[in-house]
């Protein structure tokens, strides 16, 4: 790589040449527009942008979640797929206990809904708070948990709306269980 070369002006001050791109050049402050000698060719550096916005959840949304903490009062998830569209990096989301079923609200149990690790379809219902969580429902047959783990690390089976059951220790385990409608299956 050859150094910006120097040039004396009448006043004997020096100046350099910078590339600005194709076939535009910097000199002295100036902008020149042309082709200059080769000699002179200086690395050039571009910012490229991504060519896709990143898509973020709406309320309305039906989206795919991960479990990765829960508590007596909600559910803290990653939000991984908004439809069927993965997101470049996951969202922050809230399932409140309130949230977790249409009906008995006031009984439903967080712990006996879901599990860290769980994967679960939910509902945006808000678009966040001052944490910049999106609170999610899963408060419609269609929604709740879709993949389950048990303590044996078996992936889970559902066997009525509010149970799993472990295909090789035949426990059971509660979670809030969706009706997975055909079009959110993928083959």
């Amino acid at each position: 790589m050859l150094p910006a070369p120097a040039v004396q002006s009448g006043l004997g001050a020096a100046w350099a040449v910078a590339a600005l791109g194709d076939g535009a050049v910097s000199a002295s402050g100036s902008k020149l527009m042309g082709h200059f000698p080769l000699a002179w060719q200086l690395p050039v550096v571009s910012v490229v942008r991504d060519a896709e916005a990143q898509l973020l959840p709406d309320v309305g949304a039906i989206v795919t979640c991960k479990v990765c903490n829960i508590n007596s009062r909600f559910a803290k998830v990653h939000i991984l797929y908004v439809g069927s569209t993965p997101l470049k990096s996951a969202f922050r989301g809230t399932i409140r206990r309130e949230d977790i079923r249409a009906t008995e609200r006031d009984k439903v149990e967080v712990y006996k809904s879901f599990r860290p690790g769980d994967i679960v379809l939910a509902k945006v219902i808000s678009l966040g708070d001052a944490q910049s969580n999106y609170l999610l429902s899963t408060a419609e047959n269609e929604l709740g948990v879709v993949v389950a783990h048990g303590e044996a690390g078996v992936r889970l089976v559902p066997i009525s709306w509010c149970e799993m059951q472990c295909p090789r220790t035949h426990t059971k385990e509660f979670r809030k269980v969706a009706r997975v409608q055909p079009q959110f299956l993928q083959t």
